[in-house]
């Protein structure tokens, strides 16, 4: 089997790498590893933390690109070698012939598909699940809370406080869905962006937060009515 036109495209990407590590001086790693030195400050002693923090990530994402990429080189060597001794496109597990298809989309393939070694699918599941899910256990199965609301989000996080962020009076939360203002009616009076001026431009919306005021609002008027003067 010809391999001529793959060790063109290797060496082809091979330059591409050399010319770019060469072009940005190996993504300024050469300078050392210092965060002053990196960034060309003289001293971090002045600078605010999120600049430092900064410089470190950049630092970071340099490190790992410039990883990446000698692991190219190298796989690109390897391959190189094996065209020149006549080995490529043999599998070093099974012996058998890689398919031109995988050398195509990966020229440095060492392996057939079914003996690659990343073949391990990843069945870890978002830590974040845990906690949905105890939110569908505790809210989502009982009559009196029907849905998740705001406060239930709340009561969520404010759980993994170490002290109480709460006090008198700093909300109405409770155990109505969609009740978690400082005014009962907030949930469905509105205004436009020049906010309030004056009764004639407020605006009521009609919806269940409205209706439920509204049937309050009138379980009040009723039980007033029937108490004696």
């Amino acid at each position: 089997m010809d391999f001529m036109h793959v060790k063109a495209q290797l060496e082809e990407r091979k330059r591409e790498i050399e010319e770019r590590l060469m072009a940005n001086g190996k993504f300024g790693l050469n300078r050392g590893f210092a965060s002053d030195t990196s960034s060309g400050e003289l001293s971090q002693y002045d600078n605010h933390p999120a600049d430092s923090g900064t410089e470190l990530y950049e630092r970071e994402k340099d490190i790992a690109l410039l990883g990446h990429l000698r692991e190219e080189l190298s796989d690109i060597d390897y391959s190189l070698n094996q065209i020149a001794q006549g080995t490529y496109g043999i599998c070093e597990v099974t012996g058998q012939r890689i398919s031109e298809e995988r050398l195509g989309a990966l020229p440095t393939a060492r392996t057939i598909a079914e003996a690659s070694p990343n073949q391990r699918i990843a069945r870890d599941r978002p830590v974040e699940e845990e906690v949905v899910g105890k939110m569908e256990e505790d809210y989502g199965r009982s009559d009196t809370e029907p849905d998740y609301n705001e406060q239930n989000a709340y009561e969520q996080v404010a759980s993994f406080n170490q002290t109480s962020m709460t006090y008198d009076g700093s909300s109405l939360m409770d155990n109505q869905d969609g009740v978690g203002y400082v005014e009962e009616f907030e949930p469905f009076v509105s205004t436009d962006m020049n906010g309030y001026t004056g009764a004639d431009n407020v605006r009521f919306e009609r919806n269940e937060h409205y209706d439920r005021y509204m049937d309050t609002q009138d379980q009040i008027e009723a039980s007033t009515e029937k108490t004696p003067d």
